[in-house]
């Protein structure tokens, strides 16, 4: 199997790491200066692999082996969140800069072709996986019209500025791909607190949300009688309180749900409120418990309403993402590098995050290998991983793509 270079693929992680470096993470959200400035970067360091690469008009940065076919995808996304760490996206993309690598450097692999890829915006600065959406054909061009950032840029300004109006977009070419590999950081504990280096993930977990409208009565907090108040924001405390108490029954393990945002009017501690919001987010890889959380949900929201003191508005507060299952070929080559990269310490595991792959995976076969991170923690500047890890899963990574793409090769 193909011999990773360790200091290689660190250093290349370490140099994308300073573009856009603040403390000890890292700022360079979608279409921003700095994310251009590591897509030229990552341009060069493609075309340096021996790979013919192009950005394309919402900025995803495509190197095309010219080896003939079979061949694989490999990749994921080099955007950040607003403070975002070094490793979420970037680990993806420069594994399979360092596999394509690899696997040209070995005599016995030298004939396999891997492209690379580094998607658009899957972190959603203007809208969840514009990369990824736009290259399988699915980005609906209405939605993309009012597609904004929260500061109000539009994604075509933002376009725009970034200098690629005009810029032709690429789009799948479905007869060139096998199906399309990603790594990432877990984004969770599950790896670290089992002490295991691998995690074979079986699928991308659909996601729910609903946002609810509290309408009551705005009045004096002092002189308004307890039977007398409309309170929205107890209505607020009361259906938050609930779906606590009545979602366990429901859940698996691994099911989670948040209310992350909620808003009182007027917010002042001598009224009463009158209106207030919360929005709910659920997710699991089984459609029908996302299903039965909504149900539950809208039925303590009626519930209160039919109370006739507050009226309860339902709606979604997102598009629904489905559940999305990884490809089980696929899973068992990663399955079998992982066991022989690393005995009994990896384990089968569905994301709890959203990535490119819930989009692809409806047009090609996906598969997803995860590495630990360090307490947990992602989507922060303390976002880490031990540099062994990073190692460990590049080297199964590339083990699980050669024997990918010689099986289809032999077949």
């Amino acid at each position: 199997m193909p011999a990773i270079n360790a200091a290689r693929l660190l250093a290349d992680l370490d140099h994308l790491r300073s573009i856009g470096a603040v403390e000890t993470g890292v700022v360079r959200p979608a279409l921003s200066d700095k994310d251009m400035e590591a897509r030229r970067w990552l341009q060069q360091r493609f075309e340096d692999a021996g790979l013919d690469t192009t950005i394309d008009g919402v900025g995803n940065v495509l190197g095309r082996s010219p080896k003939p076919g079979p061949v694989l995808l490999i990749g994921s996304h080099s955007d950040t969140q607003p403070r975002g760490g070094w490793l979420d996206g970037a680990l993806g993309v420069i594994y399979g800069l360092e596999i394509a690598r690899a696997l040209a450097e070995d005599p016995d692999t030298a004939e396999l072709a891997v492209d690379v890829v580094s998607w658009q915006d899957e972190e959603g600065t203007y809208m969840s996986c514009l990369g990824s959406r736009s290259w399988c054909g699915t980005l609906d061009p209405e939605v993309e019209k009012t597609a904004a950032s929260k500061e109000g840029v539009s994604v075509a300004e933002a376009i725009e500025a970034a200098g690629l109006t005009g810029v032709p977009r690429l789009t799948i070419e479905p007869n060139r791909y096998l199906g399309y590999l990603e790594a990432h950081i877990e984004q969770g504990a599950y790896l670290e607190q089992a002490g295991e280096h691998i995690g074979v993930v079986t699928a991308i977990v659909g996601i729910q949300a609903m946002r609810f409208r509290f309408h009551g009565e705005q009045n004096h907090a002092g002189t308004t009688t307890m039977a007398r108040r409309k309170d929205a924001s107890a209505a607020l405390y009361e259906l938050a309180h609930r779906i606590n108490q009545e979602f366990p029954s429901v859940a698996n393990d691994r099911t989670v749900w948040t209310m992350g945002r909620a808003r009182i009017e007027p917010g002042a501690p001598s009224i009463v409120p009158g209106y207030a919001e919360l929005d709910l987010q659920f997710r699991d890889r089984d459609e029908a418990i996302l299903e039965r959380f909504r149900d539950i949900a809208t039925a303590i929201a009626q519930d209160i309403a039919g109370r006739g003191k507050v009226k309860v508005d339902v709606d979604p507060a997102r598009a629904p993402v489905h559940p999305s299952l990884m490809d089980e070929g696929f899973q068992e080559h990663i399955a079998a590098a992982a066991e022989a990269a690393v005995p009994g310490k990896w384990q089968r595991m569905p994301s709890a995050a959203g990535h490119d792959p819930m989009i692809i995976s409806h047009k090609l076969p996906c598969a997803m290998l995860f590495i630990p991170s360090i307490g947990g923690i992602s989507h922060d500047f303390a976002e880490d991983s031990d540099r062994e890890d990073i190692v460990i899963g590049c080297r199964v990574l590339a083990d699980a793509a050669a024997s990918i793409l010689r099986e289809r090769r032999n077949a």
